[in-house]
């Protein structure tokens, strides 16, 4: 019964952090900044943090099943 929440859960934040980690990825190899009026590589280390952390997350929710 608790396995469905972990299941959808795990979903969402393993394709956030995959989505985020490609987007941040992208922009920074075309030299975009990832945020405005932020330092370019504080934005981009900040974002790839947050991409890692819910890849993470993803990972330690679908090992929970």
């Amino acid at each position: 019964m608790e396995s469905g929440p972990a299941i959808f859960a795990g979903a969402v934040f393993a394709l956030l952090g995959a989505a985020l980690l490609v987007w941040t990825a992208t922009r920074v190899r075309r030299g975009e900044p990832v945020a405005l009026g932020v330092n370019q590589v504080a934005s981009a280390t900040l974002a790839g943090l947050a991409a890692v952390i819910a890849l993470s997350l993803g990972t330690y929710c679908l090992t929970r099943i």
